[in-house]
């Protein structure tokens, strides 16, 4: 079929299943636009750039899909650096379609030119400046792929406003030939050394991030620890990772975790982080973070493992696929006196609050939780509200904690879902 480049985009986006794109109309986009006035999904009219990049990341959270996002040239692409970022630093598929002045003009500071790739070069898992017309639906279908593959995040297309308008002849690729081929599969060796290690333990923690929730692989976290009797802590993006009522779980860790869940890991003797990054929230000075542990470290992005802390098995892969081969090697090592330890501490050290008949902000929460279900979707602003959220709800599946700076646009997505 012969059609625009615009068309090839809202055609490309059909391929992919795409179900709401939110955005700003403005001069280098209006060919796209066009188009997409007679496409088969929602648009979503924001108030401004960053609110897209926002909702497209909070959808992404949402669902587990692909959240996508369209702005101008110049400022409109600059606007959406914010919300890139977030989804770069938060590992989320998302994919930003930018207008750019023609190809002739790029490189001579035309009117809201902006050298976008160049930009968010640091903040995008990949990024393309679309060239030659007839590459838009490989460029478009390697994106969504990069974009959800591995380790997630943001990939930006720009498309110069003649791409728009040249015509192609249109064929979706049913293949691509990428080098970039995510490791998904554990090295099997890597794994039986883990099971000799955990067999041995004394005083094992599990420590699982938003990489568990990303792959779905909660329900094998679950099993893992059940078969190992082995304590479950979580990070802030790791909640309903694991269930917070489950009697294995330590809440979350860090410097607004539990007490018990960091007295867990300052004396563990092994620890089994699981799509997990140490961020400094959680392990505060590195070199003092589980001074007597051994770590085991899965993780589907190789660039994660060792960077903030040396560990001792790295084992690289999809955590669901590397669960499922663990869980079948490993054997249980005795827990039964660790395990009664951090009863102990749970009892001595409670997450608690004042209660003298004020209305307090984590009994509001607590009396939230008993009023909603599970699958209730919590979202928080940045600050104090945030993490009494993160300690005082209960969090038991997953994909319903979302922090983000302006909640109003995730109650819009939450609203269109």
């Amino acid at each position: 079929m012969k059609m625009t480049g615009a068309k090839a985009i809202v055609e490309s986006l059909k391929k992919e299943e795409v179900e709401i794109v939110f955005g700003i109309p403005g001069g280098q986009i209006l060919p796209l636009f066009d188009a997409l006035y007679d496409a088969p999904f929602k648009f979503i009219l924001t108030g401004h750039e960053q609110g897209a990049a926002h909702m497209a990341d909070g959808y992404a959270r949402a669902t587990g899909k692909v959240g996508v996002c369209i702005a101008t040239s110049g400022p409109g692409a600059t606007n959406l650096v914010t919300g890139i970022a977030t989804a770069y630093m938060d590992s989320v598929p998302m994919i930003a379609l930018t207008g750019q002045v023609t190809r002739k003009m790029i490189g001579n500071d035309a009117f809201q030119e902006a050298p976008i790739t160049e930009i968010t070069k640091a903040i995008t898992k990949h990024n393309f400046l679309v060239q030659d017309t007839n590459e838009l639906p490989e460029i478009i279908k390697s994106a969504f792929y990069i974009a959800s593959s591995g380790r997630p995040g943001p990939v930006l297309i720009d498309l110069p406003k003649d791409v728009q308008t040249e015509e192609i002849e249109f064929k979706y690729p049913d293949k691509l030939n990428l080098s970039y081929k995510p490791v998904l599969k554990g090295h099997i060796g890597q794994i039986k050394k883990a099971c000799q290690m955990i067999g041995k333990a004394k005083r094992p923690v599990i420590y699982t991030g938003g990489g568990v929730i990303i792959s779905d692989a909660f329900e094998l976290v679950r099993k893992l620890a059940e078969k190992i009797k082995t304590p479950v802590t979580t990070t802030l993006l790791g909640l309903g990772g694991f269930p917070s009522e489950h009697q294995l779980s330590l809440g979350m860790l860090g410097m607004h975790g539990t007490m018990y869940a960091n007295y867990a890991v300052m004396e563990a003797d092994l620890i089994i982080a699981i799509g997990a990054r140490f961020d400094d929230r959680v392990t505060g000075k590195t070199d003092a973070f589980a001074p007597h542990a051994k770590i085991i470290h899965i993780d589907v992005d190789p660039t994660s493992i060792s960077k903030s802390i040396d560990v001792d098995v790295p084992i690289v892969g999809d955590a669901k696929e590397v669960l499922r081969d663990l869980i079948a090697e490993v054997k249980a090592p005795d827990t039964k006196e660790w395990l009664n330890k951090i009863e102990g501490w749970k009892k001595k050290c409670p997450l608690t609050y004042k209660k003298d008949g004020k209305l307090r902000p984590q009994y509001i929460i607590e009396e939230i939780y008993n009023l909603a279900d599970d699958k209730a979707i919590i979202t928080t602003e940045v600050g104090q509200n945030q993490m009494w959220a993160a300690q005082f709800y209960k969090y038991n599946v997953p994909r319903t904690f979302y922090r983000q700076e302006d909640s109003e646009l995730w109650d819009m997505v939450f609203r269109l879902l």
